[in-house]
């Protein structure tokens, strides 16, 4: 992973064009999810991370104070570069810090491989959300201090 690669938590009101942009490339462009099923009221309350290469936005992942991770996202020319692997990774330590001992997601079903490396497991059938078949994922805090 280059090292200019790096993940921050984002700030929802100042960050917003970088969140949107990336989130409307990525699923509303590339994979045609209609635009009022991507925005909703949630993004106001999550907590919001930015991958960065340098000072340019690359991907994207929010935090819900429940513990629902989603919107997890990266644009294509920096997929296969541990992208993902970084956001998810600094969410994960997020929810922990928050006490947030499960965390949760629904996964597209061709990266559910991804987040099982992550920890995570499969605890639902398919079903489609947007059109596309996602699967729900859980995965438990070790109950050991960090």
């Amino acid at each position: 992973m280059s090292s200019q690669i790096h993940v921050r938590i984002a700030d929802w009101q100042k960050d917003k064009a970088d969140l949107r942009r990336i989130r409307e490339t990525v699923f509303i462009a590339e994979q045609a999810v209609p635009p009022e099923l991507e925005w909703d009221a949630e993004d106001a309350s999550a907590v919001h991370f930015l991958a960065l290469d340098g000072d340019y936005a690359i991907g994207a992942a929010r935090l819900l104070p429940d513990g629902h991770i989603g919107r997890v996202s990266v644009l294509k020319d920096w997929r296969g570069l541990k992208v993902g692997d970084a956001l998810m990774n600094a969410v994960i330590a997020e929810a922990e810090r928050c006490g947030l001992k499960q965390q949760m997601l629904s996964a597209q079903v061709h990266a559910s491989p991804f987040y099982e490396r992550l920890g995570f497991t499969i605890v639902s059938g398919e079903f489609l959300d947007a059109g596309i078949p996602h699967v729900d994922m859980v995965r438990h805090s070790s109950q050991e201090p960090v």
